[in-house]
């Protein structure tokens, strides 16, 4: 796909629409009349088949065929068939990647995996500014182990510093949730080998977003999550990848009967399967995994070379609009200016971000905040079009210049923002 010059008019955003090759996608999105959700960064909307496929799986497969299903309708292989459809978004291979469980659960077996692969060393390098989630799975993991491990934590540019020839693991998220910076993967990857250290990378604001490469990188081990880009519904179960070269070899703390090697041989005494079976744990939730598998199949069709270029574009067209139509309104760009830079969503800082993004969403544009100034905008490209990032812009404007974010209901601060 070639680099979109932005419109200048709503009729030239409309004919960008009619040229888009991935404009056909959107049809298959069930999205609420009058809305433009900006915010597949932090939850995708859901997939028609989605809903189609968990009413047959909940009807047909668990209501009338019951416990059969574990055979007949392949539930028992579920976390390594979607497994292999992640592995192609994420540049894994074929029986490197499974899918299970949540993000942190799998952070936290990838994590105390390394540090018993590595010993003699008790330093993690982390980018303490990123998901604070991550940090607190770790430091949990370091405190339960009672080893002496510490954390070291490294902004963006500091990183390649951090890992000195005392560092067991790297463990950094590709594509920061706040500001949408992409760290070289490669490159850091490179750096952690070259003193011997491993990796861990979360995907989560990658997989589904950009082109991701774990094996031309180099990763050793990998998570992520299939509810934002992915599509996958609100708590979708999440990935992991491990090397092949580490398979076999790895001993994750989290073992229970799915990851043995014989599982209905009901054995009194862990032996691990063999493979990326030996990181699973225990049964998986098959309503939430056969609906994840809608926005995987979407993904897969669509392709990241095209989406990414479609997302770029909108971004594009969102900070050119910004600074022309509110350039005198306080908003700061808290991401990359260069698209290649940042990842799949923007973040422009405002002191009073908070008000502004619940009046957006009171008009029907529905972006988030992130504490303490940031309000961030996805530019998912399979069911945004170029006239929503238009006229999600104009509705910006109009709540800044007639001050609808000063109405005292949109200060109160919410359970989640």
């Amino acid at each position: 796909m070639t680099a979109v010059t932005p419109p200048t008019s709503r009729a030239a955003a409309e004919a960008l629409d009619a040229a888009d090759p991935l404009a056909a996608f959107i049809d298959e999105f069930a999205l609420p009349p009058g809305v433009i959700y900006l915010n597949g960064n932090s939850l995708g909307p859901s997939p028609k088949a989605a809903l189609a496929r968990v009413t047959q799986a909940a009807t047909e497969e668990w209501s009338r065929d019951l416990i059969t299903s574990w055979n007949r309708a392949g539930w028992f292989l579920l976390p390594y068939r979607l497994g292999d459809k992640i592995a192609g978004l994420v540049g894994a291979e074929a029986g490197e990647v499974v899918m299970t469980d949540g993000t942190s659960l799998n952070l936290f077996r990838m994590v105390a995996t390394t540090l018993a692969m590595r010993p003699d060393r008790k330093v993690i390098v982390m980018e303490g500014s990123n998901f604070p989630t991550n940090n607190y799975v770790v430091q949990g993991l370091i405190e339960t182990l009672g080893r002496g491990h510490e954390i070291r934590f490294a902004e963006k540019d500091e990183i390649a510093d951090a890992i000195t020839d005392d560092v067991a693991a790297v463990v950094l998220t590709q594509t920061h949730y706040k500001t949408s910076h992409i760290l070289d993967m490669a490159a850091i990857t490179a750096r952690a080998h070259a003193v011997g250290a491993l990796t861990v990378w979360d995907l989560c604001h990658s997989a589904g977003a950009m082109p991701v490469d774990l094996n031309g990188c180099g990763a050793d081990f990998a998570v992520g999550c299939t509810y934002k880009y992915l599509n996958g519904g609100p708590g979708s179960p999440a990935f992991q990848f491990v090397a092949k070269r580490h398979q076999g070899v790895v001993a994750q703390p989290l073992t229970g009967w799915w990851g043995h090697g014989a599982p209905f041989a009901f054995d009194r005494d862990y032996a691990p399967a063999s493979g990326i079976g030996r990181t699973l744990t225990g049964t998986q939730p098959i309503l939430s995994m056969v609906a994840a598998e809608a926005g995987l199949d979407i993904a897969e069709r669509a392709g990241l070379e095209p989406s990414r270029a479609k997302s770029r574009a909108m971004g594009a067209l969102f900070l050119s609009l910004v600074e022309a139509r509110l350039g005198d309104a306080g908003f700061k760009l808290g991401s990359p200016a260069d698209a290649e830079a940042r990842g799949g969503h923007i973040a422009l800082e405002h002191p009073h971000g908070y008000p502004i993004m619940k009046a957006l969403i009171s008009r029907g544009v529905i972006g988030d905040f992130r504490a303490p100034t940031t309000i961030r905008f996805g530019f998912s490209p399979l069911y945004l079009r170029y006239v929503d990032i238009w006229d999600a812009v104009e509705t910006l404007r109009d709540i800044v210049e007639t001050g609808l974010w000063k109405d005292p209901a949109f200060a109160a601060v919410d359970a989640v923002t």
